[in-house]
Parts: C-alpha cells; sequence; structure tokens
C-alpha cells in the first residue's frame, strides 16, 4: 500500500490566511505526511493573527494553559514549551507568549520542510477555478499560484459598523471603526471620556490597553444589555455528562440549570463542551434562531469567560468608577469639534440621554454577515458563485467537512473554510480547542492519513 505522502505527492494545497487557524492548518498537513503546501499571508508576521498580536501583556488567554496545545495527539505540547522558554508562566499566560509558541511550531515546520511548505507574503485577491480539481490564485502584484485545493482561513473579520455611527461620518480621530488598528487607543489626553460600543471580551481588551497606556479618564462601555463575561474560578471539575442534552433552546436551558443547582453553573456549561456541535448540527433553522434571538449574550458571557486576574481588574475599574458598563441603545452622534456628542436610550426607558466623548471605539464584535464585508477577496467569491452567506449571516456556508458550499447549494471539494467563519456549520469554532480539532480533521481527510490518535480529544 503506497504511504499518505506518496499519494498525495503531486498535490499541491494553498492555505490563504496564516493566522492561528491557517497556520495550524499547514502544521497538521505536514505532520500528517500531506502535500506540498503553500501558506499566503498578507501581514507581514505568520502565526499569530489578531488574537495573539497584541503587544500588551495584560492580555491574558481565556483558556488554561494546560488545555492549549495546538496539537490534539500532544496535549502537554503547550505546557513544555512554557517550561522549556518560560518556566515561570503557568495557568492564564499572556497572549502575546500563545503568539511566540505558535511562531516557534510554526518556524520549526518550516525549517523540517522546506521542500514541503512554502511562505508567501501576499493578498490573495481572487480564486479561480481553472479545472474541475484545480485553482488559480491571483495575487496583490499580479503573480499566480496554481493548487489542486485552496483553504481560506480568514479569521475574525472586523466589526460591524453601527447604523448611527455609519451615517455620521465622523473623523477617524473620534471613532475607531475598528478596535485593532494601530491607533484605536492611541491621541487622547489622560483625562478624556471614552464610549466603547459592546460590553464582550474585545471591550475588556480595550480597557485593559486604555489603562496601560495611562488612561484615567471615564470609560463608558455600552450595548443592549450590558452583560460583561464572568471570570473562570478553580474549583473540582463535575463528572461527564451521560447523554447529549436536549436539542432544544428552552430544553438545553432548563438542562443546564438543573444541573447547575448540582455542580455550580460554570462546571455545567463546561460539560456541554463535548456536544455542543453535535447539538448545533442537529437543531433546525427555527431552533437555531431562537438561541441566537433569547440566548446568545447570556451564553457567550458564561461560556467565553475572562481569567481571574484579567476579571478582577475590570471590577477594580469598575468599583473605583472609572469604568461604567451600561445597557442601552445608541441612537446618534455628531462630531462637535473635539469629539462627539452621543445620545443614546437606556434599556427600558423613554428618555434619551446625551455623552460628550473624545473618542468612539466600535467592538460590537466580528462581522459574519458576508453581504456587507469589505473583504474583497472575500466579495470577489461571493460573486462568482463559490461562496455564500450562511442563512443566518453568521460566516459563510460550509458543511460538516469545512467544505465551501456555492451558490447552485453544492459543495466545493476543492474549496475550504477554516475557522470561526465556519460558525454556521460549527457554532463552537472561535476557540483553540475547536480550531485544532478542525484543522486536525481537514489535514486527515486532505492527506488520507488513517490515524487516530487525535479522535475523540
Amino acid at each position: 500500500m503506497k504511504s499518505a505522502s506518496h499519494r498525495a505527492g503531486h498535490e499541491h494545497i494553498a492555505v490563504v490566511g496564516a493566522g492561528f487557524s491557517g497556520s495550524l492548518q499547514a502544521i497538521n498537513l505536514l505532520r500528517h505526511g500531506g502535500p506540498r503546501t503553500t501558506l499566503v499571508e498578507r501581514r507581514s508576521t505568520a502565526g499569530r493573527g489578531v488574537a495573539y498580536s497584541t503587544a500588551h501583556p495584560g492580555h491574558l488567554l481565556n483558556v488554561r494553559a494546560a488545555n492549549m496545545s495546538a496539537l490534539p495527539d500532544d496535549p502537554g505540547h503547550f505546557l513544555r514549551w512554557l517550561a522549556d522558554r518560560h518556566p515561570e508562566q503557568d495557568g492564564f499566560v499572556p497572549r502575546t507568549l500563545y503568539g511566540d509558541y505558535l511562531g516557534d511550531l510554526l518556524a520549526e515546520t518550516l525549517a523540517a520542510s522546506p521542500d514541503r511548505l512554502a511562505m508567501r507574503q501576499a493578498e490573495v485577491v481572487d480564486v479561480v477555478p481553472v479545472t474541475d480539481n484545480g485553482f488559480e490564485l491571483l495575487l496583490d502584484g499580479g503573480d499566480r499560484l496554481w493548487a489542486d485545493a485552496v483553504i481560506l482561513a480568514p479569521g475574525n473579520l472586523p466589526p460591524h459598523q453601527p447604523i448611527p455611527l455609519a451615517a455620521a461620518d465622523l473623523p477617524p480621530a473620534v471613532y475607531a471603526r475598528d478596535p485593532w488598528a494601530a491607533d484605536a487607543t492611541t491621541g487622547l489626553s489622560p483625562d478624556d471620556t471614552v464610549l466603547i460600543i459592546g460590553t464582550g471580551l474585545t471591550m475588556v481588551d480595550m480597557v485593559l490597553l486604555l489603562e496601560a497606556g495611562g488612561h484615567r479618564g471615564r470609560i463608558v462601555a455600552m450595548s443592549r444589555r450590558g452583560l460583561c463575561p464572568h471570570a473562570h474560578a478553580d474549583g473540582v471539575m463535575a463528572a461527564p455528562l451521560s447523554e447529549r442534552p436536549p436539542v432544544h433552546p428552552t430544553g438545553a436551558l432548563r438542562a443546564v440549570r438543573r444541573r447547575a443547582t448540582e455542580v455550580g453553573w460554570r462546571a455545567a456549561v463546561d460539560a456541554l463542551r463535548p456536544f455542543i456541535q453535535s447539538m448545533w448540527r442537529a437543531a433546525d433553522a427555527e431552533q437555531r434562531r431562537r438561541f441566537l434571538r433569547h440566548l446568545r449574550p447570556w451564553w457567550d458571557i458564561h461560556r467565553h469567560r475572562l481569567a481571574p486576574a484579567v476579571a478582577s481588574r475590570i471590577a477594580a475599574m469598575r468599583r473605583n468608577g472609572q469604568l461604567e458598563i451600561v445597557a442601552g441603545k445608541l441612537q446618534a452622534a455628531v462630531a462637535n469639534g473635539t469629539g462627539a456628542i452621543v445620545d443614546w436610550r437606556p434599556r427600558g426607558e423613554d428618555a434619551t440621554q446625551s455623552l460628550d466623548v473624545a473618542r468612539i471605539i466600535n467592538c460590537s464584535g466580528p462581522q459574519g454577515d458576508l453581504r456587507k464585508t469589505d473583504d474583497r477577496l472575500l466579495r470577489k467569491l461571493v460573486a462568482r458563485g463559490l461562496i455564500r452567506p450562511d442563512p443566518l449571516q453568521l460566516g459563510i456556508d460550509v458543511n460538516a467537512r469545512s467544505e465551501a458550499i456555492g451558490e447552485d447549494g453544492r459543495p466545493n471539494p476543492g474549496l475550504m473554510i477554516i475557522g470561526p467563519m465556519t460558525r454556521s456549520a460549527f457554532w463552537e469554532i472561535v476557540a483553540v480547542p475547536d480550531i485544532r480539532m478542525q484543522t486536525w480533521a481537514l489535514a486527515r481527510r486532505r492527506c488520507n492519513a488513517q490515524w487516530v490518535e487525535g479522535e475523540g480529544l
């Protein structure tokens, strides 16, 4: 019998995007003895993506280091790397260190297989099918790259623009559309008032950046419900569930609440993890819509939690009055020369209040609606009918094999999507433990691998 590497020896795969998802996909392809791979990234650095490119040491991982190995068949890999490079670190470590870890893993793979893995710094601006099983990638400099298969790893797209802010036409110095832009928190006076749209994990990151930069002024964080992520806590792990909870949102909620009275809400929520993707796939369209409409905000703050040290810092800033988290709806914003006057309506009230701010930072969450994206590659692929929005506007429509579903409703086995933009198929696909399994499974299929060591982790 021929080996997997021999069977795939003449195949070439292009992985577009070298953040966490794309880099790990390339690494897994080579670890499985797979085909020649080119990893294309428009940024000057690979392996980090937005999440791990932050330079602020106060930005900590939201998952304990023990569960952050990038390799599903080697759960202790990250812990060994930490022990070797940063023995003083454990628990919830800085995200900058995790970026170093990913960079090292990619560099080691490149060094070990220079003839099978190539890096290309360029922006892919179009992907054109040229044969039944091949694609031509057009790069921004005019070069072309041919591949038998393409794996897109677009990561999280920048936040959507709230309608009142999109209509206000505020100058960049007043309105930071993208919280991860280099100037989102710069240029402020220490005592300026800042408005943050959104009260989730990105808001927390921006508050920490402001504080680290010496900001002393008032920070107001606003969302429709004013919900903030909860903190992780130490505790005894509860026994795993013996069967999958009900798929219907109401039934699932009742089951979690009942379980929470026995083992605590954190253990009750964590016990769902092995079942989340299968529950999502088993739910029909209306059940998914009901979950998104009624339960998603509460799921997010209970499921995606803060490192204890970060939660303590946020709580202290709320107690001393520097940070105020409010529930309300943005109504309008008007530039006033030094900033903007923002009108907003508190939740449950009819009267509108005004707020004079120097800066508005949009932390409303990643854009998922392909109809609104500014990404030129994704727009091209939609126009070509190669990809389409999913019915819930969460991202890109894919099947359970991560294959893109085209405008005609058929999956394309040569065009695959990985990472957070595949929420529509998997829902739980934004954290390292989920993406590492998605990239592992996809690599196994592309390489015809027969390994089973990573199954079920």
